[in-house]
């Protein structure tokens, strides 16, 4: 992507401010960006979502960050809170910048172009502009390195899963049926956008090749042996043939600064 068109994405996303020396971080992406350009030292806090990279999960957390609380951040004495514009309740954040905090608003998107101006809109708020710009081209060139499908794409399922008793899954618009794209393959489900509740019939129509879960939600269900458990899922090509896969949550998800990596080792999942 060209540096005039991402500044133009930038001047839209992020108020530039004085770089600060506490930083609270909401949204698992944007904690791993900021770690990724050099400054976790800078990390007071951090979400739920925030599991990567590992030293991450040793900063006090303030919760899931779609469902923050402004006591919670402010107790941790940041001088200013680095969020996805998903983060919220919507009142929580203007709460925070009732009380003088600044808070930085950056894409919460889920695509390439997406990741990309994540990271130099915080590389840019950081002062790390040269190492945003060396993160951003490690990430368009490990797109590239991605190969191409020959021959007829793999069928993908995702399943999103909080135990047995939820299970919903993906159409299109989401974070998975773009990871799904990228990687070469084909979202089994395309007749809705979002999520919806996983029925029998509705696995045994999809007929996917593959079935792809996170770690977390595979082990919610007790793994391959509980996943094979569920109604429809032996009747279809990927139950008989026992291809599911599973990847971290927010590797897989999150359209952080390894997105490239997840891409490449969710295509070489399917097409062994």
């Amino acid at each position: 992507m060209r540096w005039n068109v991402i500044m133009a994405l930038i001047v839209g996303t992020c108020t530039i401010h004085a770089a600060p020396e506490r930083l609270v971080c909401l949204g698992g992406s944007v904690t791993e960006t900021v770690f990724a350009l050099g400054s976790g030292s800078l990390v007071a806090g951090v979400d739920d979502s925030s599991t990567r990279p590992p030293e991450a999960a040793d900063r006090p957390s303030i919760g899931y960050y779609r469902m923050a609380s402004a006591e919670g951040i402010l107790s941790l004495n940041p001088d200013a809170v680095l969020a996805s514009e998903d983060a919220g309740p919507p009142h929580v954040m203007e709460q925070l910048k009732g009380t003088g905090t600044p808070v930085i608003t950056v894409t919460g998107g889920h695509t390439i172009p997406d990741a990309l101006t994540r990271i130099h809109a915080i590389a840019q708020y950081l002062g790390k502009e040269r190492e945003g710009i060396n993160l951003a081209t490690e990430l368009e060139q490990g797109m590239k390195a991605i190969p191409p499908v020959d021959g007829d794409p793999v069928d993908v399922l995702f399943v999103f899963a909080r135990g047995a008793g939820t299970l919903n899954v993906s159409g299109t618009g989401t974070a998975a049926d773009e990871i799904i794209r990228l990687a070469g393959g084909r979202n089994a489900v395309t007749g809705y956008e979002g999520y919806r509740p996983l029925t029998a019939e509705a696995m045994v129509t999809a007929a996917p090749d593959v079935i792809l879960l996170t770690d977390s939600g595979l082990g919610s269900i007790g793994g391959p042996e509980g996943l094979a458990s569920i109604p429809g899922i032996s009747m279809t090509p990927a139950g008989r043939d026992n291809r599911i896969v599973s990847l971290d949550d927010l590797y897989l998800l999150g359209f952080g600064p390894r997105v490239h990596e997840a891409v490449l080792d969710l295509h070489r999942k399917l097409y062994p």
